[in-house]
């Protein structure tokens, strides 16, 4: 067990070809699991200070099925579980920024964070911020409805939801207060759904983008995912409910 420090220098450049490489950030991954993980860290809060451990097995089924979702679409990828759940749904911002900086650290491509916290605190937008800077795509979970949570508030970040419209293969550019763009609601064995896997779902199609442009992994911008994503849509806009529906 080791305490948890932040890396001092941001990611630098490598010309060198190689895998996708992507994050995520939730409750860990299941044994079967582990041959498709390349590494993996938890980050928890003991003592008044936040430790970096060995992952447990998930005990939440959240992060094993996110895993599974984005698996199922880029296969080929190399996978990175930063572990902030454990026997609860329940992180803090602290846990959230070294998850995040380990993930830069292991020089990921995409970081799927299919969660939110209601505060924002200098230290999670930093490390959103280093993140970015360092060429790194994020994406995460903002509900349907209510207030704004963060990551996904942040400038840069994709604000992910679920759209009930969308099978797995597709996804809807909304660019509304809640999300810029919605995926399939449903885990792959129907027993989760919502905007967690619906930001798992979109993490998946964005992998599929960087895995059929291998010579720009890594240098695909925000806006030029955002543009790739919304000319692909099948979906324009935010749901609209016809009379009956009302």
């Amino acid at each position: 067990m080791t305490r948890a420090s932040m890396p001092s220098d941001l990611r630098k450049p490598s010309g060198l070809k190689r895998g996708i490489r992507i994050g995520i950030v939730d409750s860990g991954f299941l044994a079967p699991q582990g041959n498709h993980v390349t590494d993996s860290a938890a980050f928890v809060i003991r003592d008044q200070a936040l430790w970096q451990e060995e992952v447990i097995p998930d005990q939440l089924g959240h992060g094993s099925r996110v895993l599974e979702v984005i698996r199922h679409q880029v296969p080929m990828a190399s996978f990175y579980c930063a572990q902030v759940f454990q026997q609860s749904f329940s992180t803090t911002t602290l846990q959230l920024s070294a998850a995040i900086d380990w993930l830069v650290e292991q020089e990921v491509d995409l970081i799927n964070l299919s969660l939110g916290v209601r505060q924002d605190k200098p230290e999670l937008a930093d490390s959103v911020l280093k993140a970015l800077r360092s060429g790194v795509l994020l994406t995460a979970a903002n509900p349907a409805q209510g207030a704004a949570v963060y990551p996904a508030a942040y400038p840069g970040v994709f604000r992910m939801t679920g759209d009930a419209r969308c099978e797995s293969h597709e996804w809807s550019y909304l660019e509304t207060a809640q999300g810029d763009f919605g995926g399939h609601v449903k885990s792959l064995d129907g027993q989760q759904s919502g905007a967690s896997m619906g930001t798992a779902w979109m993490t998946g199609h964005i992998g599929q983008l960087m895995v059929n442009r291998p010579e720009t992994i890594s240098r695909l911008r925000p806006s030029q995912v955002r543009e790739l994503l919304r000319e692909s849509a099948a979906y324009l806009g935010p749901e609209r409910k016809t009379e009956q529906g009302l």
